[in-house]
């Protein structure tokens, strides 16, 4: 697997060499177009130790998976949340009959939440959550292994870019995350 250096350093070869062909302000505008289509590859999505893996103290095994899927920790912290940061983070479920359980037991103990940030780190951390009931949960994911119900089922994880930017603006301002 290449790491994110050795892409780069692959790209700035072949910007060297396509530099040479073209002429200054179409290599310009080429390069642009270039690192833009880069960027797009690398996501970021926000991720949630709940309050039941926190109690377990599986944090580290957590990260570790993340880790092993080539997925970086970009911004990281342990908070109890309010009763009105639960509320707000999950308004939109409010309407849903789960909701009052579900800001109940967000707000039941500590938990971490960290931005991860990697190739297609949405999906990639879905896969490695697993289904949201770990009865359901493939062998091997974080759900399997570490949660015990539906309600207490140990991460949370952003479905889709837009999900995911406005959840890492809820918890961490954009000066506040950091590229590695």
């Amino acid at each position: 697997m290449l790491t994110q250096r050795k892409r780069a350093r692959g790209l700035s070869l072949i910007l060297t060499v396509i530099h040479a062909k073209m002429k200054n302000w179409s290599f310009f505008k080429f390069s642009i177009l270039l690192l833009e289509f880069y960027k797009m590859a690398v996501e970021r999505t926000l991720s949630i130790v709940k309050p039941d893996a926190v109690a377990k103290n599986v944090i580290g095994k957590i990260y570790s998976r993340f880790e092993e899927a080539g997925l970086k920790i970009v911004a990281a912290r342990m908070l109890q949340l309010s009763r009105a940061d639960a509320e707000g983070f999950y308004a939109v479920h409010k309407d849903r009959p789960f909701f009052k359980d579900l800001v109940e037991f967000m707000i039941s103990g500590p938990v971490m939440v960290q931005v991860l940030e990697g190739e297609n780190a949405i999906a990639k951390n879905r896969e490695l959550m697993g289904a949201t009931d770990p009865k359901k949960a493939d062998k091997g994911t974080i759900r399997a292994d570490f949660a015990d119900s539906i309600d207490a089922n140990a991460v949370h994880g952003s479905d889709a870019p837009e999900t995911a930017a406005v959840e890492i603006a809820y918890f961490f301002p954009s000066m506040q995350v950091c590229a590695r």
